[in-house]
């Protein structure tokens, strides 16, 4: 089985949307897929979406599948808004007494809690855009939880895709998923799911995703293709790491997590720690973030004195073109 993966550059996200924005316009437009977002970017560390996915699903620590939980669909994922257009096209621009605002009453949804983030202003105070996908993973626990077999790895790239003509709308997949990123149509009442935008992939295209992005963040290729950016990124220079390896899904999403300035003491000097918390980074991608991130740090400081350095130019992007390699021999 031959995999395909993306590596994500945190140190570059924008937090611009546009691969959100990308993916829904290809994809989720049908009336019950209106709260989905296949791919969304959260503001790190926050509630995320949708609320609390941290918490639930996944695998014990022998393996098994968790039931874990189906998020809420007005408090967790929160239901695609309404807004009061009419009202503002009609109104009186001189008084300037109508905005536009959402017509209920919402209690989260994505980007809630964009940009808050933790810590205090102006010493520590911190966040990091953090976007998500279906991580596609080496053992998925959605596979595992369907009673029906409608969940199947494909040999050739290793997507995951759903049968929906299989499908009878359990939802013991969104349950097991520890990402929450199964979601549940509610007006044909099946599983959907992000499929690494497959007939672009099969064109040899990039997701829709990885091409839009303004930031060049993403890179997409085969695990096992040694000329391409993910195999150099994940197994030579080991600084992708996966979204919360200790859930035991292997996934097949990677990120190069984000370097920080330091934090200020009480007089505003730099205390030479991290403005964002190893500690935190380690919750989310475990404990070889120190490692990874002083790769990074050698790496720029090489560059710097004028010495050449792979890792710089491939995280650069210098040819946008060179971060897809989607025809690698099998």
């Amino acid at each position: 089985m031959r995999q395909i993966a993306m590596v994500l550059d945190l140190n570059k996200c924008l937090g611009c949307q546009t691969c959100t924005i990308a993916c829904k316009k290809l994809w989720n437009r049908d009336p019950g897929a209106a709260y989905t977002y296949w791919n969304s970017v959260e503001t790190a560390p926050g509630g995320g979406y949708p609320r609390r996915w941290q918490e639930t699903g996944g695998r014990t620590p022998r393996g098994d599948v968790c039931r874990g939980e189906i998020p809420d669909l007005e408090t967790d994922y929160g239901r695609a808004w309404s807004f009061n257009h009419r009202d503002v096209q009609h109104s009186d621009s001189r008084k300037g007494d109508v905005w536009l605002r959402p017509r209920e009453s919402p209690q989260w949804g994505p980007n809630w809690d964009e940009d808050h983030g933790a810590g205090h202003y102006p010493t520590d105070n911190h966040y990091f855009y953090l976007p998500r996908l279906c991580n596609h993973c080496t053992h998925p626990a959605c596979l595992d939880a369907c009673p029906r077999a409608a969940i199947a790895k494909r040999a050739q790239d290793g997507i995951v895709l759903v049968d929906q003509d299989r499908c009878h709308g359990y939802r013991f997949c969104v349950e097991a998923c520890p990402y929450k990123k199964v979601y549940f149509d509610t007006a044909r009442q099946v599983a959907n799911k992000c499929i690494f935008c497959l007939p672009r992939l099969e064109e040899g295209v990039a997701p829709a995703c990885a091409r839009q992005c303004p930031g060049r963040l993403r890179f997409v290729g085969f695990l096992d293709d040694e000329d391409g950016p993910i195999w150099k990124l994940v197994h030579r220079w080991k600084v992708a790491l996966p979204l919360h390896p200790e859930y035991g899904l292997e996934p097949n999403v990677f990120y190069v997590p984000p370097l920080s300035p330091p934090a200020l003491d009480a007089s505003g000097r730099p205390t030479g720690e991290p403005r964002i918390p190893t500690a935190l980074l380690e919750g989310y991608f475990g404990p070889r973030v120190r490692a990874a991130l002083s790769t990074v740090e050698d790496e720029r400081a090489r560059r710097r004195r004028g010495e050449p350095s792979e890792l710089m130019d491939l995280l650069i992007a210098y040819d946008w073109n060179e971060s897809f390699k989607l025809d690698a021999p099998s």
